[in-house]
């Protein structure tokens, strides 16, 4: 199946997209529909088990070849890949894991999405320093601000690959290159890029996205990365039969972790949620991550003039080529737009209605590669 057939053959789309039967949806930045092979895939796991005990459902070797596959997807390593689930979960291990000397301290974005925040805030507990990053315009961290804020002191800075409400993808190999060189570590919450736009991760140290948006998998089966060199660095928080070395399931006198990600990975793996992220890693590299990209990219060109033109203000409107993503977050002063959202869902169109910290209200529209034009030109025409 390729990009262009998808949008060429409606009744070819309607299959592997069941949603798009009845429904334009286009928020793909909060919680995705399952494309039919997802749900086959999960599906047939699932009838399977019924026959047979879960882990035997699976061909020898499977899991390993998921891994394989991921670290493929990621551009990295397999032996830097973890299965741990929510996104949350994995950032949170970041923080807690990590060691701190006294007086250091660590860089964040007070106005990122909660679950990359939270999980830092906790560290000023055990004396670590939280500084929040001064940016001028809501979720538009450029690589700048990041440079100028980080001083010898600061061990790690923690962002988002793509702010939830603003669209703007940071230069994340840019900074991570800078910090590298300064001894600071560089976590990247990615949910809101992996699937959509290719990711760099050569210069970042930790990196974790859920598959529910735009990766196009269930909920809470996501992947975690962590560089192999630092590793060491960063402590498991959660201890059981499959990260820390049992052979013949015997409990050894000490604490030895596989040498490897699958540290992280405490205990039986979520294989119903696996088996979906496998089917969704498929489909993503089948239709071709980089002109999903490029597609994403076009339609957020196309579409900001157009909101423009009808009177919204759009966030992060006069983004360059390498910080657009497929987020676009508007509004019009004096409008309700809660009730804009409600008439587009009366109308089956499927958006996101979010709220800064002041109070304004934004629509947010999140297409993907499967929308087509003429969906996009019904949202006009409603709003």
């Amino acid at each position: 199946m390729t990009l262009e057939e998808l949008q060429s053959n409606e009744e070819l789309r309607n299959h592997e997209f069941p949603i798009t039967r009845e429904k334009t949806y286009l928020a793909h930045a909060a919680v995705c529909p399952l494309p039919r092979r997802v749900s086959e895939a999960i599906s047939n796991y699932a009838i399977g088990s019924s026959a047979i005990q879960q882990e035997a459902v699976m061909a020898p070797g499977w899991l390993t070849e998921t891994r394989q596959l991921a670290a493929k997807f990621l551009g990295v390593k397999m032996e830097e890949v973890a299965f741990v689930g929510p996104t949350s979960n994995a950032l949170s291990m970041f923080a807690a894991g990590l060691s701190f000397k006294r007086n250091q301290n660590i860089l964040i974005y007070g106005d990122d999405y909660p679950s990359n925040v939270y999980p830092w805030m906790k560290l000023a507990e055990r004396g670590v320093q939280v500084r929040y990053l001064n940016i001028r315009e809501l979720g538009i961290i450029r690589a700048r601000d990041v440079i100028g804020q980080v001083d010898e002191n600061t061990r790690l800075v923690a962002i988002s690959s793509c702010h939830f409400l603003s669209g703007y993808r940071a230069e994340i190999d840019e900074i991570g290159k800078y910090l590298r060189k300064r001894g600071v570590l560089l976590s990247v919450d990615a949910i809101q890029t992996l699937g959509a736009f290719e990711t760099p991760l050569a210069n970042v140290d930790f990196a974790a996205a859920d598959a529910h948006k735009w990766l196009l998998g269930p909920c809470a089966a996501g992947l975690m990365y962590v560089r192999h060199d630092v590793q060491e660095r960063v402590e498991p928080t959660a201890f059981g039969w499959h990260n820390v070395r049992t052979p013949n399931f015997v409990t050894q006198e000490e604490i030895n972790y596989k040498p490897d990600a699958r540290r992280y990975e405490a205990g039986t793996h979520n294989l119903l949620g696996i088996v979906g992220i496998r089917a969704a890693l498929e489909l993503l590299l089948e239709v071709d991550l980089e002109l999903i990209g490029r597609e994403l990219a076009r339609k957020r060109a196309w579409l900001v003039p157009e909101l423009e033109g009808k009177g919204y203000t759009v966030l992060n409107a006069k983004a360059s080529p390498a910080n657009a993503s497929g987020i676009v977050s508007f509004f019009k002063a004096g409008a309700d737009m809660g009730e804009l959202h409600g008439l587009l869902e009366r109308h089956n169109v499927i958006t996101n209605l979010r709220v800064d910290r002041e109070g304004q209200k934004y629509i947010r529209v999140s297409p993907h590669f499967y929308n087509t034009d003429t969906e996009l030109r019904r949202v006009l025409e409603l709003l």
